[in-house]
């Protein structure tokens, strides 16, 4: 990390000069087709950023958490990549304006740190995405897949690594580029040899290290 504490404080205290918004599971925070309104810092709750396929289907991008920016490419760039987001669960946001956030960058240089860090952790994440892709069969993509999830959302309990984030299977079929009967027929096999347990959207990673080896 490249931050220190005064410096991520200073860009939270920025956003705590805006608006705060709560929404409901299953609200749109950007609508399809709609540019962002502005540029928001979860304070709590999950949002599904995806985009729509052109058969219409939805392409999960990747989940955002609490301590997040939303919108932060845009508001750098000014280019909108016409992102969806949506809430996977109740979600209490602040937000500014690009204009603010802009010109917090320019007479904050130095408190800006914390949004390199923020930048390089969105570029790791997308490089993961792109680098699972080059496994060969569907089962070590599911499986880079879930091992990935688990270190962003990964909590310890007795019965495993459970992934506090639901997750469908047509959610978890785009992101691995397979069919989402394939993926339900993958994660059924992967629970038949006790690596995990899935029940509806909740997964828990039952052998985190016996997972690993299918990627070895």
């Amino acid at each position: 990390m490249l931050t220190n504490d005064s410096q991520n404080e200073a860009l939270v205290n920025l956003f705590h000069q805006g608006t705060r918004q709560v929404y409901d599971k299953g609200e749109f925070v950007i609508r399809p087709g709609g540019p962002p309104q502005g540029v928001y810092y979860i304070l709590s709750g999950l949002i599904k950023a995806y985009d729509i396929t052109k058969y219409g289907e939805e392409n999960l991008l990747i989940i955002r958490k609490p301590g997040e920016i939303i919108g932060l490419t845009w508001a750098i760039t000014g280019e909108d990549r016409h992102i969806i987001y949506t809430t996977l669960a109740k979600t209490e946001l602040l937000q500014i304006t690009r204009e603010q956030f802009n010109n917090f960058i320019h007479t904050n240089p130095s408190a800006a740190l914390p949004l390199v860090d923020m930048l390089v952790d969105m570029y790791r994440l997308h490089s993961e995405r792109i680098l699972n892709l080059e496994y060969r069969t569907v089962r070590e993509r599911l499986v880079s897949f879930l091992l990935s999830m688990g270190k962003r959302f990964g909590v310890e309990t007795p019965d495993g690594l459970a992934l506090e984030v639901p997750l469908r299977h047509q959610d978890i079929a785009s992101s691995i580029s397979a069919t989402r009967e394939t993926t339900g027929r993958e994660l059924s096999a992967l629970e038949r040899q006790g690596l995990l347990s899935s029940r509806q959207s909740a997964i828990v990673l039952k052998d985190v290290e016996k997972l690993r080896k299918y990627l070895e």
